[in-house]
């Protein structure tokens, strides 16, 4: 369900994103959670960046396993509303497992190959290392292996080229 977001939540947005790279604002704790509480408030209007940065912060720096699990939710949010970083991070929950969501490779590859297509470098090269080591429920294929690492390298080089790799349309 596409949604329109307001002028306001996205600047509110961008704004709370360029600040949180300034030493001013990461120096107090106090102010680390205002700034949190614009992330969230964006989040919660549904902006898909938002719900994705809000959701990886919570996950990696959230202290108890309530912040864990609401930043999986929220990363797994913005996975289904097509953000490649949230997909990636997906593929991560999915892979390792984490308080409330059991390890599952099938959902894991599934995320894992849509953050890849997406023009997520890691992801690629998580597909290209699953095939090439038998990881991840896949077998052990170099071929697929190659087109997820000859992927992984375009991406890296200058973006996508536009073909999808064959690994990922048998997939």
């Amino acid at each position: 369900m596409p949604q329109t977001f307001s002028f306001f939540t996205r600047f509110e947005f961008q704004l709370a994103t360029q600040l949180s790279h300034t030493r001013w604002m990461t120096g107090s704790p106090g102010k680390q959670r205002f700034m949190l509480r614009w992330f969230k408030r964006c989040a919660d209007a549904g902006h898909v960046p938002a719900r994705s940065l809000y959701g990886r912060v919570l996950m990696h720096r959230g202290i108890s396993p309530r912040d864990k699990s609401t930043g999986a939710r929220y990363v797994l949010q913005a996975a289904q509303q097509g953000d490649s970083h949230a997909q990636y991070q997906a593929g991560r929950i999915y892979e390792l497992g984490c308080s409330q969501y059991q390890p599952n490779v099938h959902h894991a590859v599934t995320w894992y190959a849509r953050s890849g297509e997406n023009g997520h470098l890691q992801a690629a090269q998580r597909l290209a290392d699953a095939y090439r080591r038998g990881e991840l429920g896949l077998p052990h294929d170099p071929v697929r292996a190659d087109e997820w690492q000859r992927w992984a390298h375009n991406l890296a080089a200058d973006g996508p080229n536009g073909e999808t790799p064959a690994a990922l349309a048998t997939h």
